[in-house]
């Protein structure tokens, strides 16, 4: 076996890498930066310094910040988010509120809460957040409510759209205000109040048997 000779010039500039290895090193860079600072401070030029690329190879695959945040936000932080269902419509969305819960006091609130407030400034940002995040959750939670009203365990005028505003829109207040804390006791009283407002009531049950 011949031996490479070692006065041979290596090429010059950054060695090429497998597109696939870089796309999860710049991935991971996105990841451990927004671990220390905010996605309006995040720029392109420490995350190509970080995953060891080029700019020109991040923009080649990300045509802004918003889409490379939304990207790392889709693949190493939603995922989290993994409920399965329960035996009733209701018990399945207090599973997931007190998941989402526990998540959104943690390093997915952090990123949640800049990305809403990056993109008050940013269309792009809330755009890619409400059609690649919010509108994918919305239509899982949309189905469970249309199969509760379907079974007779919900009101049958209940609308899923306001049901879930109804839900999940005074746990987003208290991420983003900060006004009270987030837990899961505020997760149940919410819930206690919500859900006894579009149960299928007993008499409404006996009449539909009837």
């Amino acid at each position: 076996m011949s031996k490479v000779n070692a006065d041979t010039p290596r090429p010059r500039g950054r060695p090429r890498r497998n597109a696939a290895t870089a796309h999860d090193a710049i991935l991971d860079a996105v990841y451990a930066l927004l671990q220390r600072k905010s996605v309006r401070d995040l720029t392109i030029e420490e995350v190509a310094t970080r995953a060891g690329v080029g700019k020109p190879t991040i923009y080649r695959w990300w045509p802004s910040k918003a889409a490379l945040v939304m990207d790392m936000f889709e693949e190493r932080v939603a995922p989290q988010f993994r409920v399965s269902g329960a035996a009733t419509a209701e018990a399945t969305i207090r599973r997931n509120v007190r998941v989402l819960i526990r998540l959104l006091n943690g390093f997915f609130g952090k990123v949640s809460a800049e990305i809403i407030a990056e993109g008050q400034s940013d269309p792009d940002v809330l755009r890619e957040y409400r059609e690649r995040y919010v509108l994918k959750r919305r239509a899982v939670s949309h189905e469970v409510i249309e199969g509760a009203k379907a079974s007779g365990e919900l009101r049958a005028d209940v609308d899923p759209e306001v049901l879930i505003d109804m839900i999940y829109a005074p746990i987003y207040y208290r991420l983003l205000v900060r006004h009270e804390k987030l837990d899961t006791r505020f997760g149940d009283a919410l819930l206690d109040r919500v859900m006894a407002s579009v149960r299928q009531s007993s008499r409404s049950n006996r009449g539909r048997r009837t």
